[in-house]
C-alpha cells in the first residue's frame, strides 16, 4: 500500500481499534453495577459472585499463549474481529443466564475474547506505527476500556436500569454495543487491506532448546531470572490489588451507604483520575526514578485500602483519587522494569510480557473471588480492605527488592540532568 494510503487507513483502524477496546470496557465492568440485582434474581451469594466476578482471569491464564498464536496465525485483524465477537457473545449469554452456571460459562467466554484484543492491539498499533507515534497510538487506544467503564458504571444506575427496566436489557445494551464495534472493525478491515492482516514472521529463536520446545525452553530461561520472578510475583500482588476493588467497589459504596446510582457516579471517580495517571506517570518512570515512583504508587495503594474504609466524603475522595493514581501505573512501570531487564530486552519482551500477565491475572482471579469470601465470612469489606493493606506493605516491600536485583544486573542507568 502507498505511503498517503497506509498514513490514512492506519488511523482509521486505530479508531476502530478504540471503539473495539471501549465496548471491551463496557462488558468488563458491567457487572458491577448490577450486583445486587443479579443476586437476587439468580440467588447468588457474595462469594458465588465473587467467583463468576474472577472466571474470566481464570480462563485469560490458560488461554493467554493459543490466543498469542492464533494472532501470528491468521493476523491480527481477522483475529480482532474473533475477540471482538467473543466478547459480544459473553454480553449475550449474561443477559440469557438463567443460573450460576450459565452466567459464570458467559462470563468465561470473556476470557477468550479478551487476551486476543489485550494482544492482538499492541500488535496491529507496532505494525502500523513508528517512533512517537507509536506510543502516542498506544496511549490512545489504551483509553477505550477505561471511558467503558466510567460509562457503565456512571450510567447504568442512574440511567440505563430505570430506562430499560431491568439488568438484563443493560447487558443486552452492551452486547449490541460491542457488535457494532465489530461490524465496524469488520468494515474497516475491508476498507483497508493492509499488510498487518497478514500473519507476522516468527520470532527469532531464543536459545536451543533441551526439550524440543523453543516455548518453553525461553520461559524456563526467564523464570530462572530472580528478577524476573519478582516482577511476576509482584504482578500477581498489583492484579489482586486492582481487580478486587474494580469489581467489588459499587457494592463496598453501596454497602457504605450510597444509594447504587450515587455509588456508580463515585466508582467513576478511580478511572478517571487513572486515564489522565496513565498518560503521564509512566514517562517519569526512568532510570533511578522508576523505582521510587514504583514505591510511591505502593504507598498511595496502601493509603487507599485505609482511606475506603470511611464513609465520609473527604477521606473516601482522597481514598478514590489515590486508588486512581495507583492502578493507572503500577502494571505499566512493573512491565517497563520487566522488559529493561539484560536477560529479557527487546527480543524476549514478547514473551516476558505474556507470562507477565499470564501470572498477573491468577491475582485477577483471586481479587474478586477473595474479596466476596471475606465478605460472607465477615458480614463486611473490612476485612477484605485490611487484606488488600497487607497486598500494598507486600508489594512495597517487593519494590525495594526488585531494585536491589535491577542493580545487581545493571539495568538501571542513572539519570542524566541536562
Amino acid at each position: 500500500m502507498q505511503d498517503a494510503s497506509l498514513a490514512t487507513a492506519r488511523w482509521w483502524l486505530l479508531a476502530g481499534l478504540w471503539l473495539a477496546y471501549t465496548s471491551f470496557g463496557f462488558v468488563a465492568a458491567s457487572i458491577a453495577p448490577l450486583v445486587v440485582p443479579i443476586e437476587a434474581e439468580l440467588g447468588l451469594s457474595h462469594a458465588a459472585m465473587g467467583s463468576i466476578m474472577g472466571a474470566w482471569q481464570l480462563v485469560y491464564i490458560f488461554s493467554a499463549v493459543p490466543c498469542g498464536l492464533l494472532l501470528d496465525r491468521i493476523g491480527g485483524r481477522r483475529a480482532l474481529l474473533i475477540g471482538i465477537l467473543l466478547i459480544a457473545v459473553s454480553g449475550l449469554g449474561r443477559a440469557l443466564a438463567v443460573d450460576y452456571w450459565t452466567f459464570l460459562v458467559a462470563v468465561m467466554l470473556f476470557g477468550l475474547g479478551g487476551p486476543i484484543i489485550s494482544s492482538g492491539a499492541p500488535k496491529l498499533v507496532a505494525a502500523l506505527f513508528t517512533g512517537s507515534q507509536r506510543g502516542m497510538a498506544m496511549g490512545i487506544y489504551m483509553t477505550g476500556p477505561a471511558l467503558g467503564g466510567v460509562v457503565c458504571l456512571g450510567l447504568t444506575n442512574s440511567w440505563l436500569l430505570p430506562m430499560l427496566d431491568g439488568w438484563r436489557q443493560v447487558m443486552l445494551l452492551w452486547a449490541a454495543a460491542t457488535l457494532v464495534a465489530a461490524v465496524v472493525w469488520w468494515v474497516l478491515g475491508r476498507l483497508f487491506p493492509i499488510e498487518p492482516d497478514e500473519p507476522s514472521s516468527p520470532p527469532t529463536p531464543m536459545a536451543a532448546p533441551r526439550d524440543g520446545s523453543p516455548q518453553l525452553a525461553l520461559m524456563a530461561d526467564l523464570w530462572r531470572t530472580p528478577a524476573v520472578r519478582l516482577v511476576l510475583v509482584m504482578g500477581v500482588g498489583v492484579f489482586l490489588f486492582n481487580h478486587g476493588l474494580n469489581s467489588w467497589l459499587v457494592e463496598m459504596l453501596r454497602v457504605g451507604g450510597m444509594d447504587a446510582s450515587t455509588a456508580g457516579y463515585w466508582a467513576t471517580v478511580p478511572t478517571i483520575v487513572g486515564i489522565f495517571g496513565s498518560l503521564l506517570i509512566p514517562r517519569w518512570a526512568v532510570g533511578e526514578r522508576r523505582f521510587a515512583i514504583l514505591a510511591a504508587l505502593c504507598v498511595l495503594a496502601l493509603l487507599a485500602s485505609i482511606l475506603l474504609r470511611y464513609t465520609e466524603s473527604a477521606p473516601l475522595t482522597v481514598g478514590l483519587i489515590l486508588q486512581g493514581v495507583a492502578k493507572s501505573s503500577l502494571m505499566t512501570v512493573l512491565v517497563l522494569a520487566l522488559v529493561e531487564l539484560p536477560e529479557v530486552g527487546e527480543r524476549r519482551a514478547g514473551a516476558a510480557t505474556g507470562l507477565f500477565f499470564s501470572a498477573a491475572e491468577v491475582g485477577g482471579l483471586l481479587g474478586p473471588l477473595g474479596m466476596g469470601a471475606l465478605y460472607d465470612a465477615s458480614g463486611g469489606f473490612h476485612s477484605s480492605l485490611t487484606a488488600l493493606t497487607a497486598v500494598a506493605c507486600l508489594l512495597l516491600v517487593g519494590s525495594f527488592g526488585l531494585r536491589r536485583a535491577m542493580q545487581k544486573h545493571g539495568a538501571t542507568p542513572p539519570l542524566r540532568h541536562g
